[in-house]
């Protein structure tokens, strides 16, 4: 089972965002990605067994009981690996306390490690993704337009441990299915 941890954006964030790409969307032949996929990733974890779910849980359970939820808003934009020869466009994410969004991802991170997965270890950069391209290209003029960005203010309050089912949504695209929502700050 593919799994990841994430913060989901509310409704009116991600409905923001997606207004603000609709008019847009026209301009470039990307693969946009869908309302419904927009999060910011705090930990990949690959395949998994399915007899470790449990216990991913349950250290994720307890890795955000220890963090603060955080302040936050998506803004700002880039592209990786950078916009020259860009692969993928994303939009940045702020928050209050950037720290504590770092340690966060770090225990995210950390829970699925001790549980046996393999977690990409990539640097941890927040961000949406908000289109890939089918060839690496510049987007410069998108990384600014994305610069201009301010969605609405939203608190970071829960993670979701997230099973992406290749292949299985709309024209073949992943299917996103949350299979539990757990609290920041619980104190558990």
């Amino acid at each position: 089972m593919r799994l990841f941890a994430a913060l989901v954006p509310p409704t009116e964030a991600v409905e923001h965002l997606d207004a603000f790409l609709e008019v847009r969307r026209g301009a470039a032949d990307f693969r946009w990605s869908l309302a419904e996929h927009l999060h910011v990733t705090l930990a990949f974890y690959g395949d998994v067994e399915e007899w470790r779910l449990d216990e991913v849980a349950e250290r994720l359970r307890s890795a955000a009981a220890r963090r603060t939820p955080v302040e936050a808003r998506v803004a700002g934009g880039g592209a990786f690996p950078d916009p020259a020869a860009a692969r993928v466009l994303w939009a940045g994410l702020e928050a209050k306390s950037h720290e504590e969004l770092e340690r966060l991802a770090a225990g995210c991170r950390t829970a699925g490690s001790v549980s046996g997965a393999r977690v990409d270890g990539q640097r941890f950069r927040p961000h949406v993704t908000v289109a890939r391209l089918r060839r690496a290209g510049h987007v410069d003029d998108w990384v600014r337009l994305l610069d201009g960005y301010r969605g609405p203010t939203w608190r970071a309050g829960s993670v979701a441990l997230v099973a992406s089912h290749l292949g299985q949504g709309a024209r073949r695209r992943p299917r996103h299915e949350v299979l539990e929502r757990v609290e920041v700050g619980s104190g558990e």
